[in-house]
């Protein structure tokens, strides 16, 4: 079993601690079990958490045979970097190639143990001038919700960190444990933001019980063929002026865009799990040729068809 220990140092943010404490550990595998071991690990018994204090129940050492380490913010981390004892564990572990991750300003204390020198990183907007000006050899970009550089991955404001949980369980587990991750979470299946997230989740979104429901599963279901507006409202019974107005107000988006979505998540699923070209796959998932398919689906996801193929194949 995967084991992911959250470091928890002094004045830790409570937010960005319970966001892997929940994404991981009510993570669950298609047969039931726990997908994560979760390890709360700090360099002191005690740990403050602002209005309340936390007991770990391990210690720095508990983090030399992790898989994964998470670093949450705290309150301290753009004034001091934690002690000593704390950044070389970091730094042992990453040496032994341990998967290193941080949320919002947890940023900083990654850079303290130099461990995203040279790399592009990511924090929470209003702290990212004093990381660039405190941590020069780092990269930082503002811009995204978070940044996986393989190894080690840095991610924005709080919400942004379970963001980045997702996609690190989806690198794990592939998509349907991370789509379910996700909704235990209740989590946006889709986010606005500066980077186009790899995680477009096994349907868009779509209002349960309402009265688009059938034809959205009808959508889904023929989501390969080039369906018109006209035709998408006849199936609904409606009018298109009719039609666009209501998917605007319960699924925030239009009938096409909707169908787009569908399409990418169809794409996503075929590169996965086949051989297919992407000629084929384009050809499939209802897109009018390879290169429109290419075009969509980086615009969607933020990267290609062929690297999406490597990331999750």
């Amino acid at each position: 079993m995967h084991t992911v220990a959250i470091l928890a140092l002094d004045d830790v943010i409570p937010f960005d601690l319970s966001t892997p404490l929940q994404a991981f550990g009510m993570c669950v595998l298609p047969d039931g079990r726990a997908a994560y071991r979760v390890r709360v690990c700090a360099a002191g018994r005690r740990v403050s958490a602002g209005a309340f204090t936390i007991e770990a129940p391990h210690g720095l050492d508990a983090l030399a045979d992790a898989d994964t380490i998470v670093v949450p913010g705290t309150a301290s981390d753009e004034q001091s970097p934690p002690a000593p004892e704390v950044l070389d564990a970091l730094r042992s572990a990453a040496a032994a190639g341990t998967r290193i991750a941080s949320i919002c300003v947890g940023t900083f204390t990654l850079a303290a143990a130099g461990l995203l020198d040279g790399l592009r990183a990511t924090t929470h907007w209003l702290a990212a001038p004093h990381l660039a000006e405190r941590y020069p050899a780092v990269e930082v970009d503002a811009d995204v919700l978070y940044v996986d550089n393989g190894q080690v991955l840095t991610s924005a404001g709080a919400a942004a960190g379970l963001d980045l949980c997702l996609h690190m369980i989806r690198r794990d587990h592939g998509s349907a444990v991370a789509a379910h991750a996700a909704r235990l979470s209740v989590m946006p299946l889709e986010r606005e933001g500066g980077q186009a997230q790899f995680i477009v989740h096994d349907q868009p979104p779509s209002p349960q019980g309402s009265a688009l429901e059938p034809v959205l599963r009808w959508m889904e279901d023929n989501a390969g063929r080039d369906l018109t507006l006209d035709e998408i409202a006849a199936r609904a019974g409606t009018s298109p002026r009719t039609l666009l107005r209501r998917f605007r107000e319960q699924t925030g988006t239009t009938p096409l865009q909707w169908l787009h979505r569908a399409r990418v998540r169809r794409a996503q699923y075929l590169l996965e799990t086949t051989e297919h070209s992407v000629e084929r796959i384009a050809a499939q998932a209802g897109f009018g040729s390879p290169t429109a398919f290419r075009d969509r689906f980086k615009r969607v996801t933020g990267v290609s068809p062929r690297a999406y193929r490597r990331a999750f194949h």
